[in-house]
């Protein structure tokens, strides 16, 4: 049969300051999307409020748009698909198999307090699907809880953007809040690579995530892994 995938964007345009755009990373969705391809998975967009989805700007500057998010920009029917992501409340968890929350610091804005992506998450992963994420994708796991009222990410291994990041993209002052800090408190064991900007990856049974952009295909390919074993 085959696995379904709900990629999870970002409606978000700026930081709290307009002056300052923002929006999906490119690369950390065409990335894995060619994987996830690659292996025959059906995917879907979903995004918190459902329709267009920004862009991050620095996302299409060297190094990071390279040939695979090149290939999506300069296609009108996958940039389409960018225009009408589906809401995730209208999507039913149960004829998926996995959710992948991709990045860019508007994610920080509208993942988090999406109770339709929290609901979606909560579903997959109780029927024993897979949950995953890359760089600020995790903000999207930050509040999400179990059937039985503890949150997803206390006491599992994961990673994502972490504070040094922040810092050295010089975004610390723009951005919303700490959230290696905030997955911490929340009972995560956060994980880092020991040099910044470095694909890295951890797995924790169904719970997959990535640190950063350049590990968006790592990832992915860890996602796949899973599925085919189940």
């Amino acid at each position: 049969m085959t696995k379904r995938i709900i990629n999870v964007v970002t409606n978000v345009s700026h930081y709290d300051d307009p002056s300052h755009p923002t929006g999906l990373w490119l690369s950390e969705l065409t990335h894995a999307w060619e994987v996830f391809e690659e292996h025959g998975f059906e995917q879907t967009l979903v995004s918190p409020a459902g329709g267009a989805v920004p862009l991050e700007p620095r996302s299409l500057k060297f190094p990071s748009f390279d040939r695979s998010a090149k290939a999506w920009h300069g296609d009108p029917a996958r940039m389409g698909l960018l225009e009408r992501t589906a809401s995730a409340d209208d999507i039913d968890a149960s004829a998926y198999d996995a959710i992948y929350f991709t990045g860019g610091h508007a994610v920080m804005y509208d993942f988090p307090g999406s109770a339709g992506l929290q609901r979606l998450t909560r579903e997959i992963f109780e029927a024993g699907g897979v949950v995953s994420s890359v760089c600020h994708g995790y903000c999207g796991l930050l509040d999400t809880t179990l059937s039985d009222g503890s949150h997803l990410i206390a006491g599992r291994r994961m990673t994502g953007f972490a504070w040094t990041e922040e810092v050295l993209a010089r975004v610390d002052k723009l951005v919303p809040y700490n959230a290696e800090e905030e997955a911490k408190k929340r009972g995560a064991l956060y994980e880092k690579a020991k040099l910044p900007f470095v694909p890295y990856v951890v797995t924790d049974g169904r719970l997959i995530t990535g640190q950063n952009p350049v590990s968006a295909k790592a990832t992915a390919k860890k996602v796949a892994a899973a599925l085919l074993e189940r």
